[in-house]
């Protein structure tokens, strides 16, 4: 019988399920690498590495091994993707208010004073009169061998979805490998398979937590659902935003498709290809169309398609 642990971080629900072994020491293993994860390329924390590459921009600084790989992770989901899955939107995420974490960001006072932004929020309010800034994820660079990472002065970096995805694929890695069972992991809507599954895993696709949707099995692999309509703020200037940007304007995609949930062999491969397809909306379906890739894609006026080999719908009530 498989047991779950559940937790809410990062301003989502964090789970792990494991079919046999000790549930306890899973969610150890997963709190113990999201708080590396945190500490690495969090845009909400001063002392996170992200953000002093960030306060030295223009120049190589050092990096450790996670935030390199996390880095170069996201780069590799920026060239599968033409960009439109762009790492350097930090700025203007901190620009639009998105500056704490999203529990923080919704509670807080509209016209919230600068000088009490952490993170990336300090550098959006030190360079907000040059706003949208300019950037380009190829502007970015990475030396592995030496562990050096640089963005150009007045770039933040962004690694929220990319980072939750492989905190996934990775944490179900770990936790697989303690004792060889089959264990499922899922962040905020970025789930992870690693191990055999003696029975197929159920779960419910849905555009919002615990609202209505589908439900699929799946055994292997990674799933991710990108949406517009979960993490949604109101913006200091009192306009609606929410948090999958568009490179080409740095503001909230204005896309034909609301929420994209794809299957893929990894959960980063699934993350990069659902919030790519939101962003660019049907030019996207080239990357949907894939062998290893299926996709339920609901369009803003809430109709439901399916790319490839997506299961027929299994309704789900909220």
């Amino acid at each position: 019988m498989s047991a779950v642990r559940r937790w809410d971080a990062w301003s989502c629900t964090v789970s792990v399920t494991v079919e046999a072994g000790s549930p306890d020491r899973a969610e150890r293993v997963v709190r113990d690498l999201m708080a590396d994860v945190d500490a690495a390329v969090s845009r909400f924390r001063d002392d996170a590495e992200l953000v002093r590459v960030a306060r030295h921009g223009g120049r190589l600084v050092p990096a450790s091994a996670l935030t390199v790989e996390l880095v170069q992770v996201a780069l590799q989901a920026a060239r599968a993707t033409d960009g439109a899955v762009d790492p350097t939107l930090g700025a203007d995420l901190a620009a639009l208010g998105y500056d704490a974490d999203l529990d923080v960001v919704r509670a807080a006072p509209r016209g919230r004073a600068a000088g009490t932004r952490t993170g990336l929020g300090q550098l959006e309010a030190l360079h907000r009169p040059s706003w949208p800034l300019r950037r380009d994820w190829r502007s970015v660079r990475v030396d592995p061998e030496l562990r050096l990472v640089g963005v150009p002065a007045g770039v933040g970096l962004d690694l929220g979805a990319v980072a939750k995805a492989w905190t996934a694929d990775e944490a179900a890695r770990r936790v697989h490998a303690l004792d060889g069972h089959a264990v499922l992991v899922e962040i905020g809507g970025d789930l992870a398979l690693a191990g055999r599954p003696s029975r197929p895993w159920q779960v419910d696709v849905a555009e919002r937590r615990g609202g209505a949707g589908t439900r699929v099995a799946v055994t292997r692999g990674g799933l991710a659902t990108s949406s517009t309509r979960e993490r949604r703020w109101t913006t200091t200037d009192g306009v609606p935003a929410h948090h999958l940007l568009d490179p080409r304007t740095g503001r909230p995609a204005d896309s034909s498709w609301r929420t994209v949930a794809v299957w893929a062999p990894s959960a980063v491969l699934a993350n990069t290809l659902s919030t790519a397809a939101v962003v660019r909306g049907p030019e996207a379906l080239p990357w949907l169309q894939r062998d290893d890739v299926a996709a339920r894609v609901v369009t803003v006026a809430g109709a439901v398609e399916h790319v490839g080999g997506w299961p027929p719908e299994t309704e789900v009530a909220a």
